[in-house]
């Protein structure tokens, strides 16, 4: 990698406009973040039209915003990271407009990221990757076990067979009526609450590494109603505290597991739910049980930013892995 490597990154794959400037891949110029979280918890969840609409009200903002606090001029730029997919195809295209318009009429690179490489690659803050390595993918619509032997070398060991963890964090709190998005409120409201409901862990097949949470979902909204029916009151805080007592048990014991049958020595969590403070602190103790590498970005590099496509955008502007103004928004783009 030469000395200096600018890279502006993009991200709007799904209801946060973000633009952010990376020097080399693992220093932060800049991190701009426009939240809707406001806006879509009326609705309980994100509505795809009304979020890409907002996209194009804010982007150009925040993408001066994220240039004048890296004070850098297009000039100064490698690349432009922007991120093709998965995610919503409404604000995915946002995005990606945005960038191929700055890249014609700048003359710069434009390097088409994955959402979820973006997430892994957002450990880059906090170490240097240590290959061979499993990344642990946690999110609204992710939950994945991935193996890496080298950068942008992806190799999938297990997935979610039907809800991400985080979708189930956010059904969680619909059933407790505790508001969106559910997953910090059940983690904060877990801490003060106590694993008294005992809910099912969900293993599947043990030789495997899949997740499965829509079973144990299903036996929250079981508990809660049949409680209704017989008059009985539900505490919510150790009903948060069982249903986080449960997940953070099958993710942390099936990646140790996963380290174990791959002799890997180095894991990466990457995602919103890499947040949680119950899952933090179980894998943390964890690993350093078992002498493993632990590497957990900071809490505003977990939920959706640019600096992590602009952080596995730099890697892939140094293997050459840039594109032309054909490339289309992907909202089901596959990891490879």
């Amino acid at each position: 990698m030469k000395r200096e490597t600018l890279i502006l990154g993009i991200e709007s794959s799904c209801d946060e406009t973000a633009a952010s400037v990376v020097r080399n891949g693992h220093e932060v110029l800049s991190n701009i973040v426009a939240s809707q979280a406001d806006i879509h918890q009326q609705f309980g969840g994100v509505v795809p039209e009304v979020a890409s609409r907002y996209h194009v009200e804010v982007i150009t903002a925040v993408i001066d915003k994220a240039m004048k606090k890296a004070h850098v001029c297009f000039s100064d730029l490698d690349g432009i990271a922007v991120c093709q997919g998965p995610g919503l195809v409404g604000s995915l295209i946002v995005g990606l407009q945005a960038a191929k318009a700055i890249s014609f009429s700048h003359g710069i690179p434009l390097i088409p990221v994955h959402h979820i490489a973006g997430h892994i690659y957002a450990n880059a803050f906090e170490t240097t990757m240590q290959f061979p390595l499993i990344a642990l993918v946690v999110s609204g619509g992710h939950t994945e076990l991935i193996l890496m032997t080298d950068h942008h070398e992806f190799e999938y060991l297990g997935r979610t067979l039907d809800d991400a963890v985080g979708e189930a964090y956010d059904k969680v709190a619909r059933i407790l009526d505790i508001g969106y998005p559910g997953g910090p409120l059940i983690d904060q409201l877990a801490t003060t609450g106590f694993d008294t409901y005992h809910l099912p862990r969900i293993w599947l097949d043990k030789n495997r590494f899949d997740f499965s949470f829509s079973g144990l979902k299903s036996a929250v909204i079981n508990l809660v109603h049949n409680a209704k029916q017989r008059g009985e009151t539900i505490d919510a805080a150790n009903l948060a505290a069982s249903f986080q007592a449960s997940v953070v048990e099958v993710l942390t014991e099936k990646t140790m597991r996963a380290l174990e049958a791959y002799d890997v020595k180095h894991l990466v969590v990457a995602g919103g739910v890499a947040a949680n403070s119950g899952l933090r602190s179980a894998l943390t103790e964890a690993t350093k049980a078992r002498g493993i590498n632990l590497s957990i970005p900071a809490f505003k590099y977990c939920t959706d930013n640019a600096a992590m496509i602009a952080a596995a955008g730099t890697v892939n502007f140094e293997q050459g892995n840039i594109s032309d103004l054909g490339i289309d928004a992907k909202p089901n783009l596959k990891l490879s």
